[in-house]
């Protein structure tokens, strides 16, 4: 099972709304690599993080793909490829984007080199990953902190919550 973080707060090209690109991007998953998506989370409307004035909210959901002999370095490029043809620009670190996909985890992999790091190294700190994560993979435990998602998400510092939306 590979968990990949779906993200927009940019129109993509041809002027398509976040929420179109981060639906396309997730229809784009099911064969990439070989793989099958199984599922794909609510969507939520989040706030930056970090926030920044003037940033527009975000669209974050969680894709689970299904699947064997998953090369980590071959999906992380062919989900750079998806952000690259969705327009994706890095000016600077957090800087708005068309389309971010990450690789949350990989089954219960643990690799700290090369690309990509897994579990990813953020994202149990991140309530707009863990809460549509938590759609896809109830019960999911991280494998290095061999903590589960509810737990995560109950440690973390109150802030706003990420809100399910529809559209």
């Amino acid at each position: 099972m590979a968990l990949i973080a779906i993200g927009a707060n940019l129109p993509g090209y041809g002027g398509n709304t976040p929420i179109e690109t981060c639906r396309a991007a997730a229809a784009a998953l099911d064969g990439l690599c070989g793989l099958k998506l199984a599922v794909v989370s609510r969507w939520y409307e989040t706030v930056p993080v970090p926030p920044v004035p003037g940033v527009p909210r975000y669209v974050n959901g969680v894709a689970r793909l299904e699947g064997a002999d998953m090369d980590p370095a071959a999906l992380l490029a062919a989900l750079q490829g998806l952000e690259e043809r969705a327009g994706r620009q890095r000016p600077y670190p957090n800087a708005p984007r068309t389309l971010d996909l990450d690789i949350v985890a990989i089954g219960d992999m643990v690799r700290a080199a090369p690309d990509p790091v897994l579990p990813h190294p953020r994202a149990h700190l991140r309530r707009f990953v863990l809460e549509p994560l938590r759609d896809v993979a109830p019960g999911w435990v991280h494998p290095s902190l061999g903590v589960t998602v509810e737990a995560l998400l109950a440690g973390l510092a109150a802030e706003e919550a990420p809100v399910p939306i529809g559209g």
